[in-house]
């Protein structure tokens, strides 16, 4: 019987392990398949067809033959193609993808397709090879509010969760991992007013999330302390102190 085949499916490589001398294994995110472990098969050998095209931060179009059996979790990569529209990423940009891949890595489950998600990354992606230096936090932070609430991890951030009360425009308030959206009290760190929690939230419900979100979190001239409290909703649900990828960050800048 001829195996399932899916074909030319829009996707990124987030990440890469050694299977034998020759061939790897690539954690991808597709589309419309979700996150989708594949075997390149001699894949490091110097004249192999996917030795220059398997990298991250490339839009890919992939195509792979389902497995089954034993392997049925990960199967076999039959055709990969650079889509093109940017170049790879390079210094601070590439760690802040690595940065995103880790997150999905972390937060998606195999075969679970979030086909809104992958264009949130795309967007994220492009802005990151772009260079544009400036861009990177606020490209940061809309992706994790984004990435939060698509895996149902982010609370309405239009009202107080507890009491479902509305926000006040010139109240603060904080994100807490286990209380959701609540009113500050006074000298906690990182609250952000009740007008732009509103405008975060106005932005995420646009049929095509990503640039209003992005500008949202520009705008909102409190980036970092955005960034506290998602970092501190982050570790919680991925279960880690700092994630591998910011370790690295904070070590590079101490040389």
């Amino acid at each position: 019987m001829a195996q399932k085949r899916i074909s030319d499916e829009p996707g990124y490589v987030l990440h890469r392990y050694d299977w034998s001398e020759s061939s790897v294994i690539l954690e991808t995110f597709t589309r419309n398949q979700g996150r989708v472990a594949l075997v390149a098969k001699g894949a490091k050998r110097p004249s192999s067809n996917f030795r220059p095209v398997l990298l991250p931060l490339q839009p890919l179009r992939l195509t792979w033959t389902l497995s089954t059996g034993e392997d049925a979790d990960i199967h076999n990569l039959k055709g990969a193609e650079w889509v093109g529209g940017h170049v790879m990423p390079t210094g601070e940009a590439l760690l802040s993808g690595t940065y995103l891949n880790e997150l999905l890595l972390r937060l998606l489950a195999r075969h679970d397709a979030h086909p809104r998600l992958f264009d949130v990354y795309a967007g994220a992606v492009r802005v990151l090879a772009s260079e544009h230096g400036e861009a990177l936090q606020p490209v940061l932070r809309a992706f994790e509010l984004l990435l939060l609430r698509e895996v149902g991890l982010l609370p309405a951030l239009d009202t107080q969760t507890a009491t479902q009360r509305p926000l006040g425009d010139d109240a603060l308030y904080l994100l807490v991992p286990e209380g959701g959206l609540r009113e500050a009290v006074a000298g906690e760190r990182g609250a952000l007013t009740g007008r732009h929690w509103l405008a975060l939230q106005g932005a995420m419900d646009d049929g095509a999330p990503f640039l209003p979100t992005l500008h949202a979190v520009a705008a909102a001239a409190a980036v970092g302390d955005l960034k506290l409290q998602l970092r501190n909703l982050l570790h919680y649900h991925t279960g880690v102190a700092t994630l591998r990828t910011r370790q690295m960050m904070i070590d590079l800048s101490k040389l």
